[in-house]
């Protein structure tokens, strides 16, 4: 065999590899990214049922695959970072690398928000307070859900129009988050037991601002996924200065 036909061989069995390697990285990160979305599916779950305590099975539930969320954030970044070393991708496959990078790291901190939640609602000593905010609270939790799920699909997909719309909707949340907490510190003055009103109204101040923090990691998830898809770095800037409005307007 000819010097020219083993270097041939050997480029398309190391092509071979990286493609496998960089496979096995988003065969964990989708598993990752479910679990996540099993966890918010979950936790949505709760929120429209009306529930005012979380019960044991639904947080032991959420422990469960937050553990195994620690352990895939861990296990990606090592394969990640082997693959750029042995493989030396191309620029697009890097740049889909560094974004996974990006995103698992956004992932394992919205489990971990997930996880504050529950410890925050078992807190509450003013159920009743609850109750007057539980719809807001609600229709927060579930618009974090849906940012953290388009802009997964964004980076999985290529889908550059679930990614603005992600990092729009943020602005969305910010301003639930505000309105209810006006609603909030209203309503705790109302109560006879003002012990109980503070403490509970700390834990849902807690609830609500994790849920809050949900939506901004969805919407570093977003920014990642523009970052593999244009190029673009888009962190710390307003989305109108980098042209970057849905296909179709709005």
């Amino acid at each position: 065999m000819r010097k020219w036909q083993i270097l041939y061989l050997k480029t398309r069995i190391m092509s071979q590899k990286k493609e496998e390697a960089i496979q096995k990285v988003m065969t964990d990160f989708e598993e990752m990214a479910n679990l996540v979305l099993s966890q918010l599916d979950i936790l949505e779950n709760f929120f429209q049922s009306g529930d005012v305590t979380i019960s044991p099975a639904i947080g032991d539930e959420i422990f469960k695959k937050e553990k195994k969320i620690d352990h895939l954030e861990v296990k990606i970044s090592e394969r990640i970072e082997n693959t750029i070393v042995l493989f030396q991708p191309v620029a697009t496959e890097i740049r889909k690398l560094f974004a996974c990078y990006r995103i698992i790291s956004n992932l394992e901190r919205i489990g971990d928000y997930m996880v504050n939640l529950i410890n925050h609602y078992h807190k509450i000593k003013n159920p009743e307070l609850y109750i007057q905010m539980a719809d807001v609270i609600s229709s927060m939790f579930i618009s974090s859900a849906q940012m953290v799920k388009k802009s997964l699909l964004a980076y999985i997909h290529h889908d550059k129009d679930f990614a603005v719309w992600t990092i729009k909707n943020d602005d969305v949340v910010d301003e639930m988050n505000q309105k209810m907490l006006k609603g909030l510190i209203s309503r705790s003055k109302t109560f006879d037991d003002k012990k109980k009103a503070m403490i509970s109204f700390i834990s849902i101040k807690e609830i609500v601002d994790n849920i809050e923090r949900i939506a901004d990691q969805a919407t570093n998830i977003a920014e990642a996924a523009i970052y593999y898809m244009e190029g673009k770095d888009i962190r710390h800037l307003p989305l109108d200065e980098n042209s970057l409005t849905p296909e179709g307007g709005n």
